[in-house]
């Protein structure tokens, strides 16, 4: 007995150090041209992560301990994956000066001889690179004022402000974890799949150790799905409003509420009609005061961008944009760019009116399918769009975007020379192991159903 309690702390211990210099490793020691050394340390994480849960399934404060400590590892490293953390520098020290973000690109300023603009300016452009520097931001209002408050607080020092920002992004994933749990526990769901978004290494590498804000969406996100299964609908309302304002990505899930609301009580009509007011008020309010026709116009255009020109990781679209070139000769981005968007929206659409989410579960499934869908037809998919369809996952029976959350890091392949070039054979792989696991979930799903009716 003795022995095994002995053999029992020596795995814990060596588990825990191995993890501990990964992170560390893919914090301090790696470079995204790397990939090799990137996909083997990802992997390799990945698997501790799952032995991790399998062996500490029960004991959930080792492993939100855990969590923490290797988010912390990353505290004092400066991004290695992703520049987009220079510009919510530049954005948020802009707005300090007293000058709205949205009304210029960085580069407008370093051409008209500004360089003092903002401490640090040419460090800052530089570090974000021209592609990002050349045009209009396209961060709402929500991140825009963490960017200030950050700006605030760490005026003079890039990495100062990356600590202040790293830190709000741990302290919002340890919410979002705590009210993960408190929503699977009402919904008599394993409380411990929470660890399947708080241990992910995607969620850490790209959250605490690249920037992303995604995980204070997931956060708002989450709490309101909460409140909305305690009936306090204004509430609920307003977090998903600012979630929203973090990102706009949970705009796309407000027709799926229709049917929800429809099973509650009498009025439900007008609740869902006054949840909808609450939700887009908080968007309105938080945009105010940035507000205007020229802002309407630059956050329009950098939007747009998204869906017209730029391409990354994508699956369906580029199946659509080599039959495009063996059509037509050229890229046709520019059409199919429009008419995706609508796809998706048909697609919500139908989710919405024909799909019977009037339970939380049945709700969460079309939330989980609106996104992937919607991902499978972007023009870009960067790995940290992932994170809010994985969060959702955790709720119903899918299992794909563990999966996903796992092949998507094969898109940094793309960076493994100085030349942008992606590996299209590994985006197949990626896309094609992503669509087997969707298929296995169908299928194991389907069984499972078949077999609770046949023992009834």
């Amino acid at each position: 007995m003795f022995k095994k309690i002995i053999s029992h702390h020596k795995v814990t211990i060596f588990m825990l150090v191995t993890m501990l210099v990964l992170y560390y490793v893919f914090a301090y020691n790696l470079l995204r041209s790397d990939f090799v050394k990137l996909i083997t340390l990802y992997a390799a994480l990945f698997f501790l992560s799952y032995k991790t849960l399998q062996l500490y399934k029960f004991n959930w404060k080792y492993l939100l301990a855990l969590g923490v400590l290797f988010r912390l590892v990353f505290l004092v490293a400066i991004p290695n994956l992703s520049q987009d953390f220079y510009r919510f520098i530049w954005d948020g020290r802009l707005f300090v000066q007293g000058l709205n973000p949205y009304m210029s690109t960085p580069q407008q300023w370093i051409d008209a001889g500004n360089f003092g603009i903002v401490n640090q300016s040419l460090e800052l452009v530089e570090g974000m690179q021209s592609l990002n520097a050349s045009h209009y931001t396209n961060y709402p209002p929500v991140a825009q004022f963490i960017y200030v408050f950050t700006a605030f607080i760490s005026p003079n020092s890039i990495l100062g402000s990356v600590v202040v920002m790293r830190l709000i992004l741990i302290i919002a994933d340890v919410v979002s974890f705590i009210f993960l749990r408190k929503l699977l526990l009402k919904l008599n769901i394993d409380n411990q799949r929470a660890f399947w978004y708080f241990l992910n290494p995607l969620v850490i590498i790209e959250l605490t150790g690249n920037l992303h804000f995604e995980g204070v969406m997931v956060m708002f996100l989450v709490i309101s799905l909460y409140l909305l299964l305690q009936k306090k609908w204004c509430l609920s309302a307003i977090l998903l409003g600012l979630s929203i304002s973090v990102k706009l990505l949970p705009l796309m899930l407000l027709p799926l509420f229709l049917q929800y609301f429809r099973k509650q009580e009498k009025l439900s009509f007008y609740k869902l009609l006054f949840f909808y007011f609450l939700v887009l008020l908080t968007v309105i309010i938080s945009f105010s005061p940035f507000a205007s026709v020229e802002f309407i116009n630059n956050f329009a255009s950098s939007i747009v961008l998204w869906f017209s020109k730029f391409e990354f990781n994508a699956s369906v679209y580029y199946l659509i944009r080599w039959v495009g070139f063996q059509t037509v000769g050229w890229n046709i981005i520019g059409t199919v760019g429009k008419i995706l968007p609508l796809v998706i929206i048909m697609f919500i659409i139908g989710l919405a009116l024909f799909c019977n989410n009037t339970s939380e579960k049945k709700l969460y499934t079309s939330m989980l399918f609106a996104f992937a869908l919607y991902f499978l037809l972007s023009t870009t998919v960067h790995p940290w769009y992932l994170i809010t369809p994985l969060a959702i996952s955790i709720f119903t029976k899918y299992r794909f975007m563990l999966m996903w959350s796992f092949t998507v890091i094969f898109s940094y392949s793309a960076y493994e020379t100085t030349s942008f070039n992606e590996q299209l054979w590994l985006v197949s792989l990626e896309y094609f192991i992503v669509l087997l696991s969707f298929l296995y979930d169908a299928y194991r799903i389907r069984f499972q159903t078949r077999v609770r009716i046949f023992r009834h």
